[in-house]
């Protein structure tokens, strides 16, 4: 990511000398830096989330555990899973809203949405009503697959969103950004939610070619410019802790970094760091590619984008990181919840 610094602030000040009073020139104050978030997204058809969730779940400051669907008939929330995970004191549940249902998102339910004010007043009250009787304490938004011409529709629903879950004291209201796409999801016009995550991850994705999941400079960017649209304090990084593994004649299938160990070991194979992107990758003899974050390329990402000003990371998904990752967060000043 990016090497940015803390902004110093200029103050005035007077003082007495020889009965007369002169300005002394402005002194540099540096701020302490805003305190990390680690936040972490749990998915709750996989077990792993919930060991991962028992074990490290108190370090998180929010853990993303709960998970909504906007029905692509009703277009009102409906529960996608059950929400089983146990989260520790002291760490915030949010829970996420998407419109991703049988293998696809689906756009068609926010311009709907848009279009029908009646409609829209009613599932931002369903969402809120769902998150405040189920105990959590922010909300995330994830309509992906939008085009520019959705634009209007997407602000008014994630206003009515926030403004409904805002009402019953529920936040922040996080809406997740495809961070290439600036126009469909301009920061101006998202001005209702509280923060935008910027999905920082898929550079090279399950039906493209072989590669990292996230390079450093890759990552910078494209955080660059949310930041200067809508400033680094509200931003939310979100990082992978996964990787692919790419398979000649067949799927792209997820990899865990202990995948990623056992697949390479299996196929005598070494897990090696690439030197421009700093992933860990390794190829076996069928010509199949795996490439993964671990907790040294995350630390990196984490430490460009910090100094760039953003103090809000998500990881996803929890359950497929390097356990190592738990122990190199620890520099990280992490901020648990208010």
């Amino acid at each position: 990511m990016r090497a940015r610094y803390w902004a110093l602030a200029m103050v005035g000040s007077v003082v007495a000398a020889s009965h007369s009073i002169a300005a002394r020139p402005p002194q540099p104050i540096r701020h302490a830096p805003a305190r990390t978030e680690l936040w972490g997204f749990a998915a709750p058809w996989d077990p792993r989330s919930a060991a991962t969730l028992a074990r490290h779940g108190g370090a998180l400051s929010a853990a993303i555990s709960g998970w909504l669907r906007l029905d692509t008939a009703s277009a009102l929330p409906a529960p996608a899973y059950r929400d089983t995970m146990r989260v520790p004191l002291g760490t915030r549940r949010f829970l996420l809203v998407t419109t991703y249902a049988r293998d696809r998102f689906h756009p068609e339910t926010i311009r709907r949405l848009g279009a029908d004010s009646g409609l829209r007043a009613r599932a931002a009250a369903d969402i809120a009503t769902w998150a405040t009787g189920h105990g959590y304490r922010g909300i995330v938004l994830d309509f992906e697959a939008l085009t520019p011409a959705d634009t209007t529709a997407l602000s008014v629903v994630v206003k009515a969103i926030a403004d409904a879950a805002h009402r019953r004291h529920i936040r922040p209201v996080t809406i997740a950004v495809p961070p290439a796409d600036t126009l469909t999801y301009a920061a101006r016009r998202l001005r209702g939610a509280d923060l935008l995550l910027a999905m920082l991850y898929d550079e090279h994705w399950s039906t493209g070619l072989p590669g990292p999941i996230a390079s450093p400079d890759w990552v910078q960017h494209l955080i660059g410019p949310w930041i200067a649209a809508a400033g680094a304090s509200r931003i939310v990084a979100a990082l992978p802790v996964y990787g692919y593994l790419w398979k000649p004649q067949a799927p792209t299938t997820v990899l865990s970094f202990a995948d990623a160990q056992r697949e390479a070991a299996a196929a005598g194979a070494l897990l090696s760091r690439d030197s421009a992107s700093g992933a860990l990758h390794y190829a076996r003899p069928d010509s199949a590619q795996g490439w993964v974050s671990d907790a040294t390329q995350l630390d990196t990402l984490m430490r460009q984008t910090r100094a760039a000003g953003v103090h809000r990371f998500a990881f996803w998904r929890l359950g497929l990181e390097d356990p190592a990752i738990w122990r190199l967060l620890q520099p990280h000043t992490i901020n648990r919840a208010r």
